[in-house]
């Protein structure tokens, strides 16, 4: 399945360029006394039957501070709405506050929650999303497509990709919503977006109590209102989509939106012979110029990459981590472009029908829209 998914946040390691802060309008019961009180907005009822021990701020921003960078302004806000959520979760468990040890509740909480940012603070902003989209996606598979529904590993990507890019948005305004952000907060530096990407798998996997004492995951339920949505399939008689109409009943049968769509489909996916031999060629080129390299494992590469398979399936294959994929893809997209420019390039013109001999290599709209 695809793995480069799309957030739309922003991520920068520049602490200067941080608008964020912490959210003026909660209360956070400072332990000094004599600290004058700021003027606050309308407290939120959360907010004031939530008091958030200072000291656990403290502790957190002493924890994201080894072992992240940024400014002091950035980790404080961080760290403030962290605790206010262990904070919340300690005080709505009975079993927490029953057991007398709410504060070690509370540090163990959020030291598990300090250890999934800074997964995803390794991971970077790019691969950190691939991560998330990873786990998400494996989630969501099996449920994303009606139950009746008869569709492939392709289709079924497809549908996740739309799924997930609604799904994205609802996280998005559900962590402005709890942390008490601005309407248009968007997560900018690198500590900002791990701790969002954190939300958003926390946010994905919790568990939504329905009659019946039966519980499941946020996620599942969304996929599968999402599959519930989508048209029902359409028996289409082959033959019909084939031959030509006969008869007014034909006729108007063939008419039909989804008859054409089949139609169009098959004339869609003819291919021509002659641009399957060149591409064949091209391939075995290619392969040939990967071994004269020295490029074995982008062979093995390029090879699971036209049977379409998703990139944890290439990790599995070749026995990869991200970071080992992720630097190989680098690799074979440098030789595939050396190859195209330098090796053969010829060949890769005549294919994509950019040679000399047609329009000089230009396409019929460049070529109508170069000044004479």
């Amino acid at each position: 399945m695809k793995a480069q998914p799309a957030l739309s946040v922003k991520s920068t390691d520049n602490p200067a360029n941080n608008t964020s802060s912490n959210p003026s309008n909660v209360v956070l019961h400072p332990t000094a006394a004599d600290r004058p009180a700021p003027a606050q907005p309308e407290q939120s009822e959360e907010s004031t039957l939530c008091p958030v021990n200072q000291q656990l701020i403290t502790f957190l921003s002493e924890l994201l501070s080894e072992a992240s960078t940024g400014g002091r302004k950035n980790i404080n806000a961080v760290a403030t709405r962290l605790a206010i959520e262990v904070t919340r979760i300690c005080r709505k468990s009975d079993r927490i506050q029953a057991s007398g040890e709410v504060a070690n509740w509370q540090r163990s909480l959020a030291q598990n929650r300090v250890n999934k940012y800074l997964q995803y603070y390794r991971l970077g902003s790019r691969q950190g999303r691939i991560e998330l989209h990873s786990r998400l996606s494996a989630i969501a598979y099996r449920y994303i497509a009606p139950a009746q529904a008869q569709l492939g590993f392709q289709g079924r990507c497809n549908l996740l990709e739309d799924f997930l890019q609604g799904f994205y948005i609802e996280v998005l305004k559900a962590f402005r919503r709890e942390n008490h952000l601005e309407a248009d907060y968007t997560p900018r530096t690198r500590l900002e977006l791990a701790e969002y990407m954190a939300f958003s798998e926390h946010y994905a996997k919790r568990r939504i109590s329905l009659p019946g004492c039966y519980n499941q995951q946020l996620i599942v339920l969304r996929a599968q209102t999402f599959a519930k949505k989508q048209p029902a399939e359409t028996c289409v008689d082959i033959e019909m989509a084939v031959e030509s109409p006969k008869g007014d009943d034909a006729e108007g049968y063939s008419r039909s939106p989804a008859l054409q769509q089949i139609r169009e489909q098959m004339v869609a996916d003819v291919i021509d012979p002659v641009e399957a031999v060149l591409r064949d060629r091209i391939i075995r080129e290619l392969v040939d110029y990967l071994e004269a390299q020295g490029q074995h494992a982008c062979i093995d590469y390029l090879t699971l990459r036209l049977q379409d398979m998703a990139a944890s399936e290439i990790d599995d294959v070749l026995g990869l981590t991200p970071r080992q994929r992720d630097y190989l893809q680098q690799r074979f997209k440098y030789h595939v472009e050396k190859f195209a420019q330098f090796h053969n390039w010829e060949l890769v013109h005549q294919w994509l029908g950019a040679d000399l001999e047609k329009n000089l290599g230009l396409s019929l709209s460049t070529r109508n829209a170069t000044p004479a």
